[in-house]
């Protein structure tokens, strides 16, 4: 058995939908013949115990400037002094006062772990084989930590980029950082095997960028155990869930409410017989939506429920309702609910998505829902819905064979075959390089 040091900020009990990527790696990685080492800051509870995890400190750099600032440091730059570099056209004081944010942060706010991983990953280097390396960002300091531990220990790496770094088109700096970051990029990735991200769209973009760097995609996915082939028993309503967080002019259930309210007014949909369930976001603009549209005893908020409860309410639904951007930017992007929605087995209503993107062709390739861009389309799929409902009592599950390929397992073999490619077009590794006194972070190298 081969061992991989995964290098990740994220992993979980913390919920953050990157963890449940590395989680779901680490978990079936050893099937593959290679065995999962995880390297994280301090985590919010007790890690699975069949994994084994290092964990590390971390150095709050941001609540430290803030603090010497005299600044409360709960509280954004925003909140406390009415300035924000969000805005479409920043003012010159807005960019001013973000100015030594911008330095502090360069290149992410979690660039205070760094010397911390390093130091733990030179203790498990020099004391076991460790055959790769693989490191998974957000945050950008996982693959400055991938790139020093590689190159002094000479051990082949792959940088697996879910979101991208400067071509990420939300990110928001100044032009001296912009510059600064992308040289840094540049000069870091290069030194990695082999580049992975998660969707073809993505994939091309970073292979314009690093014209000699081989890029690979492997998506996220669900896991088995969430998976439900043998389905609970269905709401005796015919029930639209979602599950999350909220938006507002992102994630917009607007057209949703709209439909409904036509076809109750037609007498297509019985009010009596509908319920669309949101388990999340309480945001103050959904219920004015919702009353609205009229809809007050048809739409229920529930809140926020623990992800075993979450998946449940998925489970025993007859429409899940998955919101989306419609920003072309996107098309690129898989949101992680997709996936775990697939591994509920109901039909996915999604709106709200740009024309051309990877959630449209999940969809149509897995046939587990309809991507619709607008109301006359949206009515003519619900009322269908729900004439099946009528019909049978229950819309049929998705076909368990045509999502299996989006499985976490599926994942991880794709990651072991890259693993042992790099692995085997690396040399042997040499003796690590003689300790150094200048362990510190130099990001500019």
């Amino acid at each position: 058995m081969r061992n991989v040091l995964i290098i990740t900020y994220f992993f979980p009990p913390m919920p953050e939908i990157g963890g449940i990527r590395l989680r779901g790696l680490a978990k079936y990685l050893s099937e593959c013949g290679w065995n999962p080492i995880i390297l994280t800051p301090v985590l919010p509870g007790e890690p699975d115990s069949r994994f084994r995890v290092i964990q590390t400190p971390y150095d709050d750099v941001v609540g430290l400037w803030k603090k010497r600032m005299g600044l409360n440091t709960e509280k954004s730059l925003n909140a406390q002094l009415g300035v924000s570099r969000a805005k479409d056209r920043p003012s010159v004081i807005d960019r001013l006062v973000y100015f030594p944010y911008e330095i502090i942060t360069y290149p992410d706010p979690m660039r205070g772990w760094y010397k911390h991983a390093i130091q733990a990953g030179d203790r498990l280097l020099q004391g076991e084989q460790i055959d790769a390396i693989l490191s998974s960002s957000y945050p950008i300091t996982c693959h400055l930590i991938a790139k020093t531990l590689a190159e002094k220990y000479q051990v082949p790496w792959i940088a697996d980029l879910r979101d991208l770094w400067t071509q990420n088109p939300y990110s928001n700096h100044c032009a001296p950082r912009r510059f600064a970051e992308k040289r840094l990029e540049l000069r870091t990735l290069e030194k990695a095997n082999a580049l992975v991200t998660v969707s073809r769209p993505l994939a091309d973009d970073l292979g314009h960028l690093h014209t000699h760097k081989p890029v690979y995609v492997i998506t996220n996915g669900f896991d088995l155990e969430d998976a439900c082939f043998d389905p609970p028993e269905l709401t005796d309503k015919f029930t639209i869930t979602y599950t999350g967080v909220l938006y507002g002019g992102k994630r917009d259930p607007s057209m949703l409410f709209e439909a409904l309210k036509n076809l109750i007014r037609d007498g297509v949909i019985d009010p009596e017989r509908v319920e669309v369930r949101f388990f999340g976001s309480q945001d103050p603009w959904l219920f004015d939506e919702i009353k609205g549209a009229g809809l007050d005893g048809i739409v229920k908020v529930f809140g926020f429920v623990p992800r075993d409860q979450a998946l449940l309410r998925q489970r025993e639904s007859q429409l899940l309702l998955l919101l989306l951007w419609n920003n072309p930017q996107d098309k690129g992007v898989y949101t992680g609910k997709v996936f775990e929605y697939l591994a509920a087995g109901r039909p996915i209503i999604a709106l709200g998505g740009p024309e051309e993107s990877v959630v449209k062709d999940l969809l149509n390739e897995t046939q587990a829902g309809h991507y619709i861009s607008s109301l006359e389309d949206l009515e003519f799929v619900l009322s269908r819905y729900y004439s099946e409902y009528l019909r049978t009592g229950a819309i049929p599950r998705t076909k368990e064979s045509a999502i299996m390929k989006y499985s976490h397992q599926e994942m991880a073999k794709k990651f072991a075959d890259l693993l042992d490619k790099v692995q085997a077009e690396a040399p042997e590794h040499s003796a690590p390089v003689a300790a150094r006194s200048d362990s510190g972070q130099k990001f500019t190298q």
